[in-house]
């Protein structure tokens, strides 16, 4: 019988267990800046259904969540237009690494450090099942995509730019 990979918990899935969410669990091996090109690859899903979650802020540098495709890229200026700000870009590294708590690459939208307004674009909502990060590089998580707006209260906006 193979023995199944242990994989400990992380704020993400401890975050997940506790609202009653079933998630499957997908470790792969990281790449530094491989992004969801790798991922999507090595789980050998479409890069599509691959999620990734950036950290962004608005022109107070209030910090936002946004929930994109891992084909798309996120279009700053309708987003910042749909949610009511003049401006919205992402933040540096260490700033949205001291925001979720979680290293760039391994970011999650679930059990972040400080709690943010999440949006996702809307056409993920309509998958059958996405991959997104469990909080650590190398581990994504599926799941189904709408449970976000009851779990995350993440808002759909539409701000998908073709890469």
């Amino acid at each position: 019988m193979a023995k199944k990979e242990h994989i400990s918990e992380t704020p993400a899935t401890q975050f997940l267990r506790r609202q009653s969410i079933v998630f499957s669990e997908h470790p792969y091996t990281y790449e530094e800046h491989g992004g969801t090109t790798v991922s999507a690859r090595e789980l050998g899903v479409d890069e599509h259904h691959v999620v990734k979650t950036l950290i962004m802020q608005d022109e107070a540098a209030k910090p936002l969540v946004v929930l994109m495709h891992g084909d798309r890229k996120v279009s700053t200026k309708n987003l910042a237009r749909q949610i009511g700000c003049k401006s919205v870009e992402p933040c540096k590294p260490e700033v949205a690494n001291r925001h979720s708590g979680y290293l760039i690459g391994g970011t999650s939208p679930f059990g972040t450090r400080k709690t943010m307004p999440v949006y996702v674009e809307e056409s993920i909502l309509a998958l059958d099942k996405i991959y997104i990060n469990g909080g650590r590089r190398g581990y994504l998580i599926g799941i189904d995509p709408k449970i976000l707006p009851a779990v995350l209260s993440a808002r759909a906006v539409s701000c998908a730019l073709e890469e």
